[in-house]
């Protein structure tokens, strides 16, 4: 049965009237992403294109390309960031994976475990480290008193305590969603293969594996875009030698008071991000990235 003209124009009426409720409802949630993101990420984009003299330049970004020190730092962050993100695999999968063949009530209290990091301030873990793995630290007390060395190792204020601190932090990030993803899958899949003939390694492989790649793609590129902004842990662990992004617009403003070289570091580094979620997108849904789901 066919509307007629007026019954037409009347659902056009009502469904203009919803679009404008919608809008309405949506408007406050509209305007705080307008003033705590769109402004600021503007404001980074024109200050990164003024010069020393306060006129239009590209002397910010040519000073990036000219200098070989710009090239080491970003070099530096995406070393640490992959090799951080690498051994959060290697050490949050297998850990996922025990925590979803584990009963509930064991897993409820390891999971507890992952989140206490949560609880705690980044600032006051990463000093804690710190103090775990400095010279007169308790790590080397202990090994020299088990006969492990003889004499103290120096695990901070270079790369080895960045990365121990940082893959500390990162963990979690990768084993909620991997752990989520793992406890989504159908454990009939895993016994329909076994019926089939296939082996315990032959069933995880060709079944269960394919099955938590969502969920292990989005922690990986959590953990690897987190790495890229971090800050605290590389200044403090590092003690100035382990020197990524984040610690040059540091000092582009502190000892530099260069607001538009630290602007156009900011926005090469947001380009790279959105590149990195651009090329992620073409192999994962976004839904898929941001909720591990299948």
């Amino acid at each position: 049965m066919q509307a007629t003209p007026a019954n037409a124009a009347g659902l056009r009426v009502d469904e203009k009237l919803e679009r404008m409720k919608l809008f309405g409802l949506s408007s406050p949630a509209l305007l705080l992403v307008l003033i705590i993101l769109v402004i600021p990420v503007g404001w980074l984009f024109f200050v990164s294109f003024l010069g020393g003299d306060g006129q239009f330049s590209l002397e910010n970004y040519q000073r990036m390309v000219a200098r070989k020190s710009y090239m080491r730092i970003f070099r530096t962050t995406f070393e640490v960031s992959v090799i951080t993100t690498g051994l959060c695999i290697l050490i949050g999968y297998p850990l996922a994976y025990f925590l979803s063949q584990v009963p509930p009530r064991i897993a409820n209290l390891c999971m507890i475990t992952v989140l206490l990091p949560f609880w705690t301030s980044l600032l006051v873990r990463t000093y804690a480290w710190l103090v775990l793995l400095q010279k007169q630290g308790l790590i080397n007390d202990w090994a020299i008193g088990l006969g492990l060395w003889d004499e103290p190792i120096k695990m901070v204020h270079n790369m080895t305590g960045t990365l121990i601190g940082m893959v500390h932090i990162m963990l979690p990030f990768l084993i909620l969603p991997v752990y989520g993803s793992m406890k989504a899958i159908d454990r009939d899949y895993v016994k329909a293969a076994a019926n089939l003939g296939a082996s315990p390694r032959r069933a995880f492989w060709d079944v269960f594996f394919p099955l938590t790649m969502p969920g292990l793609f989005a922690g990986t590129l959590m953990v690897f875009i987190l790495c890229l902004g971090f800050f605290v842990t590389p200044a403090v662990l590092g003690g100035g030698k382990v020197i990524m992004v984040s610690m040059k617009i540091v000092s582009n403003i502190e000892l530099f008071v260069s607001w538009g070289a630290a602007s156009a570091l900011g926005v090469v580094l947001l380009g790279l991000t959105f590149a990195i979620l651009w090329v992620a997108s073409r192999f994962l849904k976004l839904d898929q990235i941001a909720g591990g789901g299948h």
